[in-house]
C-alpha cells in the first residue's frame, strides 16, 4: 500500500521565502504543499479546505502575527506547526518559547537562497522537521489557557479541590525517604516541564535535575523562560556543585551530566548515546547509582527511546519511577519504550504528575 504525502499548508507572506519553501519541499516525494496563504487570517479561512497534516508559518506577517495565529489554530483546528522565521535564532528566544507556550510544536530558521551547500542543509532540516511533525499528537488549547496561565503558574501548593483529589488519591505511601528527582524530555518537553514545575513549590524538599534535548545554543533560553514560572531556582547544573532542595538543574550542551562519588556533578565528554548527548539514560544511570532507592525519575514526551533503560535502572534500584501517559504526549516514545521495559510504575498524565509528586515527596508546612 502506497503511503500518502505529508499534507503541508504554508502561511508566509514574503513571495521569495514561499518561493524558496516550495522548492524545498517539492524535493520530497513524501511531501505535498496542499496551500498556501500571505496571511494568518486568510490561513484560518483555508484550513477546513485543505485538511493539512502540518502547518508552517511565518512568525511577522500584516493582520495577524504567527504568534496570534498559532493559538487560533490551537483553538480550533489543532494540527502540528512548525514556525519558520528570521526571528526564531538562539537569540531570540523569548519569541521560540511564547511561540512553544501557544502550541508551536517547533521552531526552524528561515532558509535564504545562499550558498548550495547551506541550501541544501537547510532543505534536509526542513524536509526532516515535518516528517518529524506529521507523527506528532497536538491538542485543542482553549483560549482561556493562554489569559490565565500566568496565573495558574503562580500556584505554590494544589490547594484547589481538583488538585487535592488528585493528590490525596496518590497518597498510598509517601516516600520521605526520597532524596532527589531527576526529569527528562524530548520533543514537547518544554511545555510539558513548565505544566510540573510550575505547580512545584518553593519549599520542595528535594533537587531537581533536568535533561532536555534541545537543539544546542537554546537551552539557556528555556532555562530563563522556565525560571519566569517557577517557584524554585532554574539553572544550569555547575560541574563540582552537591545538588540542594530549591533548585532545579539543567544538564549543559554537548555534555553528559553525572553525579561523582560524593555526589558533585560532574560534566562527561563522551560520545553521545542513543545519538543524544546530553543522553537522558546516562543521567538517570548516575542518580540510580549514587540515590538508589532515594531516587524518584520521571520521563516525558520525546522521539525514540533514551531515557527508557535509565528508568529501568532506577526502578530496579527500587526508586520510583513515572511515565507521562500517551493521550498527553506530543510524542510516546520514550515513555512507551518504558513502559515496555517494566521500567514505570506509575503512567499517568501531564497535568497529574505535579500532583503525584507531591503526594510521594510532601513539602513540610
Amino acid at each position: 500500500m502506497v503511503k500518502s504525502p505529508i499534507r503541508v499548508f504554508l502561511v508566509e507572506d514574503s513571495p521569495i521565502a514561499m518561493a524558496i519553501l516550495k522548492r524545498m519541499l517539492s524535493s520530497s516525494p513524501e511531501i505535498e504543499v496542499v496551500g498556501t496563504a500571505r496571511t494568518g487570517k486568510e490561513a484560518l479561512e483555508l484550513i477546513p479546505q485543505v485538511k493539512p497534516n502540518v502547518i508552517c508559518t511565518d512568525l511577522h506577517m500584516p493582520q495577524m502575527n504567527g504568534l496570534e495565529f498559532t493559538r487560533e489554530v490551537m483553538a480550533t483546528f489543532a494540527r502540528p506547526i512548525l514556525v519558520i522565521s528570521a526571528s526564531v535564532q538562539t537569540e531570540d528566544t523569548e519569541n521560540v518559547f511564547k511561540l512553544l507556550q501557544a502550541g508551536a510544536v517547533d521552531v526552524f530558521p528561515k532558509p535564504t537562497a545562499g550558498l548550495a551547500a547551506d541550501y541544501e542543509r537547510a532543505k534536509q532540516g526542513l524536509i526532516n522537521k515535518i516528517k518529524i511533525l506529521s507523527g506528532v499528537t497536538v491538542f485543542t488549547q482553549h483560549r482561556r489557557e493562554f489569559s490565565t496561565i500566568k496565573a495558574e503558574s503562580a500556584v505554590k501548593t494544589p490547594k484547589e479541590s481538583t488538585k487535592q483529589t488528585k493528590v490525596e488519591l496518590y497518597q498510598r505511601k509517601s516516600t520521605a525517604s526520597a532524596k532527589m528527582l531527576v526529569i527528562g524530555a524530548s520533543t514537547g518537553g518544554p511545555q510539558a516541564l513548565h505544566t510540573i514545575i510550575s505547580q512545584l513549590p518553593a519549599n520542595f524538599p528535594v533537587p531537581i535535575i533536568c535533561i532536555q534535548h534541545i537543539s544546542e545554543g537554546f537551552l539557556q533560553g528555556l532555562v530563563d523562560w522556565l525560571a519566569i514560572k517557577s517557584n524554585l531556582t532554574v539553572k544550569i547544573a555547575p560541574a563540582g556543585e552537591i545538588p540542594r532542595p530549591g533548585n532545579i538543574y539543567f544538564a549543559p550542551d554537548r555534555h553528559h551530566l553525572e553525579l561523582n562519588s560524593q555526589g558533585r556533578f560532574s560534566y562527561v565528554s563522551s560520545p553521545a548515546v542513543g545519538g543524544h548527548c546530553p543522553s537522558i539514560t546516562v543521567t538517570f544511570n548516575s542518580v540510580a547509582k549514587f540515590y538508589g532507592q532515594s531516587a524518584v525519575g520521571v520521563l516525558l514526551t520525546g522521539m525514540g527511546r533514551d531515557g527508557a533503560d535509565g528508568m529501568k535502572t532506577i526502578a530496579n534500584a527500587n526508586g520510583i519511577t513515572i511515565a507521562q501517559n500517551e493521550d498527553s504526549c506530543v510524542v510516546f516514545g520514550m515513555p512507551k519504550e518504558a513502559i515496555a521495559l517494566g521500567a514505570a510504575q506509575y503512567i499517568l498524565p501531564i497535568n497529574d504528575i505535579a500532583p503525584m509528586l507531591l503526594s510521594k515527596i510532601p513539602v513540610k508546612l
